[in-house]
């Protein structure tokens, strides 16, 4: 395994919530209503903030995974399941990061080629993707932390600030009657919600990058807490502005909310949104790459710069054989459900078989 990094590596322990926003505040935001207005309708604002609830419980178990290891996954695995079982489950997990960012790149791709570009070639768009990624992910991890920072700095005004302009046509009304669903249903909803959230496990690879780690447990609290905050107003405001049909009917409705506004300079506003989400696109795909590579460094002894090569080239690959809105949606039904069960599965099973495994040890 490799050694802990040196302090000069490192960051300061704040920089974690911007990570986690990047990671979690990502192409989410476009799309996520639909799914969860079709199990609960109005309710679908208290699926948003139970899922936010249960993510702090999952962030929370993560922390004491990490604290008790003082190290990556890829050595709390070695240490709890031995070399072979423990290295399946770090490849396991690396292979999921990846995906995720496979699926960030291709549903970026298509929201350009639907909405600005229509001829846009996949291949094109991936390997523009793929080049920044590159840039980045090369130059280290403190180069990534500074691009989350100043995405949040750009992006998160400009986002907020559209929100505003539907405001003179909402409805309050649509928002009754509340609590009209059963908690089966709120909670079956709430599990919707899970791919949007997702992406906060890269700090399972991040971790010793932390200057005093455990001190950073607040601020990844509070990134949570504003992504789910975040979420919240886009569902409320969305809930006020459509029908639930125009909601069931609409695949982007923020995309949708964007359109109502209106510059005497700028026609088309949603063409410049989505050109500055690229900063928030480029971020998460870098976490997710830069974690992966740096798992697989861990794991074989490879060079991250060589291996970012190769796994760069098989994203742009990949992204490029989905070409259809089916194929697209598969891909994000699917690692919604892989994400359910890292949280909700395989991170509390960590979690208590490292503290029945604590305990056995001290007692014997």
């Amino acid at each position: 395994m490799l050694p802990l990094p040196s302090e000069n590596r490192k960051v300061s322990p704040f920089f974690v919530f911007y990570l986690i926003v990047a990671a979690q505040f990502g192409l989410g935001v476009f799309s996520f209503q639909r799914e969860i207005v079709k199990v609960v309708g109005n309710d679908a604002w208290i699926a948003v903030f139970i899922a936010g609830i249960s993510i702090h419980v999952v962030l929370w178990m993560i922390y004491q995974i990490l604290n008790k290891g003082t190290n990556d996954i890829t050595v709390i695995h070695k240490e709890l399941f031995g070399k072979w079982l423990g290295g399946m489950l770090s490849l396991a997990l690396i292979v999921y990061l990846l995906t995720l960012a496979i699926s960030v790149v291709r549903s970026y791709t298509e929201l350009i080629q639907v909405w600005i570009f229509p001829q846009l070639e996949t291949w094109y768009m991936a390997l523009i993707l793929s080049v920044l990624v590159y840039v980045y992910v090369i130059g280290g991890f403190r180069i990534i932390v500074g691009i989350c920072f100043l995405s949040f700095i750009f992006t998160t005004p400009i986002f907020f600030i559209m929100l505003g302009f539907p405001l003179r046509h909402m409805q309050i009304s649509h928002l009754f009657p509340i609590f009209d669903h059963s908690a089966a249903e709120l909670l079956s909803a709430s599990k919707t919600m899970t791919y949007s959230l997702t992406g906060f496990e890269t700090i399972f690879f991040f971790y010793p990058f932390i200057k005093d780690a455990p001190r950073s447990q607040k601020w990844g609290h509070y990134g949570t807490a504003y992504s789910t905050i975040s979420y919240l107003v886009i569902m409320i405001v969305s809930l006020m502005y459509f029908s639930k049909n125009q909601l069931l009917e609409s695949i982007w409705p923020t995309l949708t909310i964007w359109q109502i506004a209106d510059f005497p300079f700028l026609e088309r506003f949603e063409f410049l949104g989505l050109s500055f989400w690229l900063f928030s696109v480029v971020n998460s795909v870098c976490l997710y790459i830069w974690a992966g590579t740096r798992g697989l460094k861990q794991l074989f002894s490879l060079k991250q710069k060589h291996s970012l090569i190769v796994i760069l080239f098989m994203t742009a690959v990949a992204a490029t054989f989905l070409k259809t809105r089916e194929q697209i949606d598969q891909l994000n039904s699917v690692m919604g459900l892989v994400s359910l069960y890292v949280m909700y599965a395989y991170i509390p099973f960590i979690f208590f078989y490292q503290m029945i495994k604590g305990k056995s040890r001290r007692t014997s």
